[in-house]
């Protein structure tokens, strides 16, 4: 099963400044680890939805 590292970002300007990232170590597809990162980036500020605290969302596979 591959790693997932999902950086979130903020757009100021149109120009997106990283908030926080979110490794996951196994999931069974990148939409499955992305969902998994939204929850865990949610609860690690306190907040119900993610977007609360960021505007982007990006998946990067890591070997």
């Amino acid at each position: 099963m591959p790693n997932y590292r999902i950086d979130f970002a903020k757009e100021i300007l149109g120009v997106p400044f990283t908030v926080g990232s979110v490794d996951i170590v196994r999931a069974r597809d990148p939409e499955r680890a992305r969902r998994a990162a939204e929850l865990r980036f949610a609860r690690h500020h306190g907040v119900g939805d993610w977007r609360e605290r960021a505007d982007l969302c990006l998946l990067a596979p890591r070997a």
